[in-house]
């Protein structure tokens, strides 16, 4: 193996929900990465309805495994625990304009 967790991070932040301008891992969508034999990446979408779903999934998983030496990644869906604004990053809270005061 000659990626790392961190290197996979860096691919994922260049995936973004088309509908909201900021990547994926700032959103919070991703909960783990899992980096074995193979890559799993759980993650979730700021709604089950999100109909950008299919299309954010498939991002994530080339994103993933455009990363040198990864053959195969999976991303699995999850719903618990259910997303929310916590879950944004410092960087993409300025960038919505979600500070403390506007949140």
């Amino acid at each position: 193996m000659n990626f790392t967790k961190d290197d996979i991070i860096a691919a994922l932040k260049t995936v973004f929900d088309p509908e909201i301008p900021v990547n994926i891992w700032d959103l919070g969508l991703v909960y783990d990465i899992d980096v074995g034999d193979s890559v799993l990446i759980k993650m979730t979408l700021t709604s089950p309805t999100c109909p950008m779903a299919e299309e954010i999934v498939r991002m994530a998983k080339q994103a993933a495994e455009s990363v040198a030496g990864i053959g195969n990644a999976r991303v699995e869906l999850v719903w618990d625990p259910p997303w929310s604004y916590a879950r944004l990053s410092a960087q993409a809270r300025l960038e919505l304009d979600l500070t403390e005061e506007g949140w």
